[in-house]
């Protein structure tokens, strides 16, 4: 390894934005203390803004060391297709119509548990928004299910209210899930999607090597916290009076969403509907709830500024996994995600030539594996967050519980990918 300069710096820059977003909780703390700067203080506070800012210090520190143009050619020549496309399929999976027609079939899938196995309505959907959802990651795309799956838990228990040991339990098994739950297919999840073309991976390729374990692991997953946790949820929920939604409405919003999803590479594309969809919004406003652009734009802040200064990882992280057996792969990988996006971590082994397709099977596996560690450890973690957060003590969710929460589902990610 010989970095250059700027490398040190953007690594020593991605270190602290790390530490960074393992305490923001003393950011709200500072704010207090100082109410004169109480207003920068809640915005470094701000998880999503945290790779933002330090990505504008590595944009300061290449124009001080090189030029004006280098700093923008540095910035402009990123590809930022993951963050727009996060931002796009969270506007859209999170509009009413969307929610409604997802309401309504998990109510329906509920009501058949309840019936069948004779278990109370909100564990039935308690159980599905942790399974089924997550496997839905899988043709509907994860942040689409990560952000349905967040929603749906936001309104039936976190606006209820529920002791925060369940409140970090929801998002440990919620973050692992979505992260391998979106491996049944080619196209859905971030780590997959950045090695798929190069290693000419199919739907097929993916469901044989992944599908069935990912599929134990979820439902493992989501039945342990339910048979845990299933006394201390809500006894009671007071289903909400929906109002009329015409077929026609939420077909266009299903056509939109379907359209966003097979235009994910392409994003004058996937833009372009976005901007019809607004339209559309607007037309017939009435159906309408007020669409989550600000939460969306946050994410995409956040994942973007992951973009800027991941790339001047490469230095150091390519050289680690190219000195790596299949197992070495798996748990190293699994062990770095949680440290840096797991889609940049397979996109550098895609790099690495020459590699046995064990190898391969057994890097991505470990990307996905621990993909719910922390928040940038997947792309859509960010999404979940920002629509719970409101929800914890002091808005904050410290990175530590979350670890904690995610330790179990992860093992048993660990367990299915490696020993089944």
């Amino acid at each position: 390894m010989n970095p250059s300069t700027l490398e040190i710096i953007a690594t020593t820059l991605f270190g602290i934005a790390i530490l960074h977003t393992f305490s923001t909780a003393l950011f709200g703390k500072l704010a207090h203390k100082h109410p004169t700067h109480a207003g920068l203080f809640h915005l470094l506070g701000e998880v999503e803004v945290v790779f933002g800012f330090w990505a504008l210090i590595l944009m300061l520190s290449i124009y001080f060391l090189q030029s004006a143009d280098a700093a923008v050619h540095y910035i402009t020549e990123q590809n930022y297709t993951e963050p727009m496309f996060v931002f796009v399929v969270m506007v859209v999976a999170a509009s009413k119509p969307i929610l409604s027609i997802s309401t309504t079939c998990i109510d329906l899938l509920s009501n058949f548990l309840c019936l069948v196995l004779r278990i109370k309505k909100n564990t039935a959907v308690f159980f599905i928004s942790l399974s089924i959802v997550p496997l839905m990651g899988s043709l509907i795309t994860e942040p689409a299910a990560m952000t349905l799956a967040a929603l749906l838990l936001r309104d039936r228990f976190y606006k209820v209210g529920i002791a925060p040991i369940l409140q970090y339990a929801i998002i440990g098994v919620l973050f692992v899930n979505v992260s391998i739950g979106g491996t049944l297919t080619n196209f859905a999840a971030p780590p997959v999607l950045m090695v798929a073309a190069t290693w000419e991976w199919t739907t097929s390729f993916m469901f044989s090597n992944f599908g069935l374990r990912a599929i134990i692991a979820v439902l493992f997953n989501a039945l342990l916290i339910t048979f845990i946790f299933h006394k201390k949820l809500p006894e009671h929920h007071q289903e909400e009076n929906l109002e009329f939604m015409p077929s026609s409405v939420i077909f266009i919003h299903l056509l939109f969403l379907a359209g966003v999803v097979a235009f994910a590479h392409y994003p004058p594309v996937f833009m372009w509907l976005f901007l019809f969809f607004l339209g559309y919004t607007q037309a017939y406003s009435k159906f309408q709830n007020p669409l989550i652009l600000r939460e969306s734009l946050l994410v995409a802040f956040f994942l973007a500024g992951l973009v800027v200064l991941g790339t001047l990882q490469k230095w150091w992280l390519q050289p680690i996994l190219e000195s790596m057996s299949p197992a070495a792969a798996f748990y190293g990988t699994a062990g770095l995600t949680a440290l840096t996006d797991n889609a940049a971590l397979t996109y550098l082994g895609s790099l690495v030539e020459g590699t046995s397709e064990e190898f391969r099977v057994a890097l991505v596996a470990g990307a996905v594996t621990g993909g719910g560690l922390t928040v940038i450890a997947n792309a859509p973690n960010p999404a979940g967050l920002a629509i719970l957060r409101d929800f914890f003590p002091n808005r904050t969710i410290s990175a530590l519980n979350l670890l904690i929460a995610a330790a179990i589902p992860t093992v048993t990610a660990v367990i299915a990918f490696r020993f089944i």
